[in-house]
């Protein structure tokens, strides 16, 4: 029998939010849209669908974080199912997202009889202080190693403020180290869970489980997806990403087809029910952007179809807030202030990832 039915909206794996639908005290109601012959009769979820303009249409209450939607052509017996979540408090949230993260941990090794708190550190203090004035959730995506120093010499006596601070710092596995580039791109599961597990002891052992959650940024966000899987049983559940498509710039997007880093860019969130990992795009490169330019690209989100991001993820790299690297950026802590207080004026509150990615 030839397919009669396809999904156009939502598809599988799509994670709605207040922004999909109407919100009620019960749920959120959306509408499902299908492609079908015009003269069939198709119910969804059971209830009668519309037809109009190529179209059948039918309201969906989303009362859980998984939801099934069946459609059933009541004309050639042939019905269709898929997988959709229902994300309560994604829409109208932001983090600060930084990768690259290895020479503030060095710095304070340097400085470790000197140091009385991890905030002594200029980088960290400054974090801080985003945090103190927005309220920020701030998430360090960690290499193992650089030039002189690796995760093993970093002490544990900071252990009980990592800790304290847990409600708003978060630390997650990134790469071994900077170079080479792309260093996941085509390495299997077993280079990623090894790298990976190296990076999570130390993490554990120093600043302890409850400053980890479930989502990270892999090193150029390339991987295949054995790779994935690897981070994704390393409890890393959502990984973000760039999923640029139909330019120059570089993917960013994991394993993923073309046409789900189409679809990912434009809706920002998606879950591959098939190898159950959520996929989340970053809204902005703050060191990518220049000062002047992070508010009209924000800004431009209102003009396209999707709107402003349900959730705002803002990302920068650790080095460029160093005088000393090659290409530092005297206005590091400027573009960051600029792109939070944006959030706060737009509306959006802090959050971490993994507490919205959930029901």
């Amino acid at each position: 029998m030839n397919n009669t039915i396809q999904f156009l909206h939502p598809i599988d794996g799509d994670m709605l939010h207040a922004r999909d639908g109407n919100r009620t005290d019960a749920g959120l109601e959306i509408d499902v849209r299908v492609s079908a012959p015009a003269s069939h009769y198709l119910t969804i979820n059971n209830i009668g669908a519309s037809y109009k303009q190529g179209t059948f249409t039918g309201k969906v209450l989303l009362t859980q974080f998984q939801n099934t939607l069946t459609v059933h052509n009541c004309t050639t017996n042939e019905s269709q199912h898929i997988t959709v979540y229902w994300l309560p408090n994604f829409a109208g949230h932001y983090r600060l997202s930084i990768d690259d993260n290895i020479w503030f941990l060095r710095d304070i090794y340097q400085q470790k009889d000197n140091y009385q708190s991890l905030f002594d550190n200029p980088y960290l203090g400054f974090l801080r202080q985003v945090h103190n004035t927005y309220g920020t959730k701030i998430h360090l995506n960690l290499f193992y190693e650089t030039d002189g120093f690796n995760l093993s010499q970093f002490p544990a006596r900071f252990k009980a403020e990592w800790q304290a601070n847990a409600n708003w710092l978060r630390l997650s596995f990134h790469a071994k180290g900077e170079f080479p580039d792309m260093p996941y791109r085509e390495a299997g599961y077993e280079q990623v869970s090894q790298d990976c597990a190296v990076v999570n002891t130390e993490i554990q052992r120093f600043a302890g489980e409850a400053v980890r959650g479930p989502v990270t940024t892999l090193h150029w966000g390339e991987a295949t997806v054995e790779g994935s899987r690897a981070l994704r049983d390393a409890g890393y559940k959502a990984q973000l990403g760039y999923f640029n498509v139909d330019d120059n710039l570089p993917a960013v997007s994991y394993y993923l087809t073309e046409a789900q880093r189409r679809h990912l860019k434009k809706r920002f969130v998606w879950h591959d029910n098939q190898e159950t990992i959520s996929f989340v795009r970053a809204c902005i490169v703050l060191d990518k952007t220049d000062l002047s330019d992070i508010v009209p690209f924000l800004d431009s989100y209102a003009d396209k179809p999707s709107g402003l991001p349900p959730f705002a993820d803002f990302l920068i790299h650790e080095q460029y807030f160093y005088p000393f690297y090659e290409a530092y950026q005297p206005d590091y802590r400027e573009r960051i202030l600029t792109a939070v207080q944006w959030a706060t004026e737009n509306g959006y509150k802090p959050a971490f990832l993994g507490d919205v990615l959930a029901g």
